[in-house]
C-alpha cells in the first residue's frame, strides 16, 4: 500500500529537515502539512548564517508580494505581504524584522520568512504628535513647535529616518527595545516591549547620523563622529557624551554608519557626488569612496582602517550589519555591499536613481549589484538589506 507523504514517521522528517541549509527551504518544507509542522520546531537552530538578501523595489505586476534576492544562490524568492503593508514605506531592516510604515499611524514589525506581524505604538504616541484627525484631508497631524499641520504622506515620507531593534521580538527570552531617529528634528525616541508609547531620549538630539545597538546599549553617532551612548535597561534613559576627535573623512562624509565587527565598533563615511538633474524632479548621485574607522576607546579616537580582512560590510537603510566572506561559497572579504536610504526621507519628495553596489576596500573600486530583469533603478522604494531570520 502507498504511503502518502504526510505519513512519514516523525524520524524521517528530521532526518530530510536536518538536510536543509536554509531558512527559505526549511520553512516551506514545515508547512506541507499539520503533521510536519507538530514534527519540526518553528525555529531550526542547525541552519548557519545565512547571506543577507536584498529586498527589490515593487514590480507593478505584483503590487502584492516583494521579491526577496538572494545574492549567494543569485535567485529571486517571491513572498507575499499582508494587506497592510501595501503601499508601505520601509523605515528599517533589523534582526531580520522590516519596519513598516503605511497610510495610518500603525507602525508595523513584519518577518518576511515567518509572516508575523507586531505592532509597535503608532506615529500618534510619538511626544512630538499632538493631535491626529482623519477627517482633516491633507492635514491630518499636529506636530509640537509646528505652525501648521502635517499631512499623511508626509508623516509616511518624512517624520522618521530610520528605526532599529535590540533583539527579535520574538524571541521568547527577547526583552527588545526600539529606538527611531527622527528625520526632522534629529531626535531619538524609544519603545520597549509591551509599552503602548514613544518616549524621546533626552541629550541625544543631534545624534542622528545612525543608531546600532551595540554591547547592550545603542549608540548613536552626530555628524562629526561624536559618540551618544543610551542605556534605556533602567526606568529612564541615560546618556554618556563621547567626544571624539573626527578625521578629515569624517567630516567631510554624506553619510555616516555605525558597524559591530565582531566585537570592534566601526564608523564608515560614505561621499556621493550628486550630479545635475537630468530630467524634472529626478535626483542622480552616485557614491565616490567609502572610508572605515574603528574606535580606540582609550583615547578616545578614530583609527583608519586599511582592510577589512575576511569582513563584509552591509550598508543601507538596514541596521548595519558585518559578516564573514568565508563563511559562504564565492563572496569576497574585505568589501563593503551598499544600498540607499529610502530617498523620500533624504530628498524631500524627489525621485531618485538607487545608488548600490560593492565597494572593494582594498583597490578603491566599485561594481554593480546585480539587479534582476524587469527592475529598475529608477523604482521606489529602493532596495534594503534583510536578515532571513525564522525567529
Amino acid at each position: 500500500m502507498d504511503v502518502g507523504w504526510s505519513q512519514l514517521q516523525s524520524e524521517l522528517i528530521e532526518i530530510i529537515a536536518r538536510k536543509l541549509t536554509t531558512y527559505a527551504d526549511y520553512i516551506r518544507f514545515r508547512a506541507f502539512c499539520v503533521k510536519w509542522r507538530s514534527t519540526l520546531p518553528p525555529i531550526p537552530h542547525h541552519i548557519p548564517s545565512q547571506f543577507p538578501w536584498l529586498m527589490l523595489p515593487y514590480n507593478s505586476n505584483s503590487l502584492n508580494r516583494r521579491g526577496f534576492f538572494s545574492l549567494s544562490e543569485n535567485k529571486v524568492y517571491w513572498l507575499n505581504l499582508p494587506e497592510i503593508c501595501h503601499g508601505s514605506r520601509c523605515c528599517g531592516s533589523s534582526q531580520g524584522w522590516l519596519v513598516l510604515l503605511g497610510q495610518s499611524p500603525i507602525i508595523l514589525l513584519f518577518n518576511p520568512l515567518t509572516s508575523i506581524q507586531i505592532h509597535l505604538p503608532p506615529i500618534t504616541t510619538f511626544p512630538k504628535v499632538l493631535d491626529f484627525n482623519i477627517s482633516k484631508v491633507g492635514k491630518e497631524y499636529l506636530l509640537m513647535d509646528s505652525p501648521y499641520r502635517r499631512s499623511l504622506n508626509y508623516m509616511l515620507d518624512l517624520f522618521i529616518k530610520k528605526i532599529v531593534l535590540s533583539s527579535s521580538p520574538a524571541s521568547l527570552s527577547s526583552d527588545y527595545v526600539a529606538v527611531a531617529i527622527l528625520n526632522e528634528t534629529g531626535e531619538l525616541a524609544f519603545c520597549k516591549k509591551g509599552v503602548r508609547a514613544w518616549t524621546m531620549i533626552e541629550d541625544a538630539q543631534s545624534y542622528s547620523e545612525d543608531v546600532i545597538y551595540y554591547k547592550g546599549s545603542f549608540y548613536a553617532v552626530n555628524l562629526i563622529g561624536s559618540l551618544a551612548i543610551c542605556d534605556i535597561s533602567g526606568l529612564s534613559p541615560l546618556v554618556t557624551k563621547i567626544a571624539v576627535p573626527a578625521p578629515q573623512p569624517v567630516i567631510g562624509a554624506d553619510i555616516l554608519y555605525l558597524v559591530d565587527s565582531f566585537g570592534e565598533l566601526l564608523l564608515v563615511s560614505r561621499h556621493l557626488e550628486f550630479v545635475m538633474d537630468t530630467e524634472p524632479n529626478i535626483s542622480v548621485y552616485k557614491t565616490l569612496r567609502f572610508n572605515v574607522f574603528r574606535l580606540d576607546s582609550s583615547l578616545p579616537y578614530w583609527v583608519e582602517v586599511e582592510s577589512l580582512g575576511d569582513c563584509m560590510l552591509f550598508l543601507g537603510g538596514n541596521s548595519s550589519l558585518c559578516l564573514l566572506a568565508s563563511d559562504f561559497s564565492g563572496c569576497e572579504g574585505n568589501c563593503i555591499y551598499f544600498t540607499d536610504y529610502d530617498s523620500k526621507a533624504n530628498d524631500y519628495g524627489k525621485r531618485r536613481i538607487h545608488d548600490s553596489g560593492v565597494f572593494n576596500v582594498g583597490d578603491r573600486s566599485i561594481k554593480q549589484l546585480p539587479y534582476c530583469s524587469g527592475f529598475s533603478r529608477l523604482f521606489l522604494p529602493p532596495p534594503i538589506w534583510v536578515i532571513t531570520n525564522a525567529c
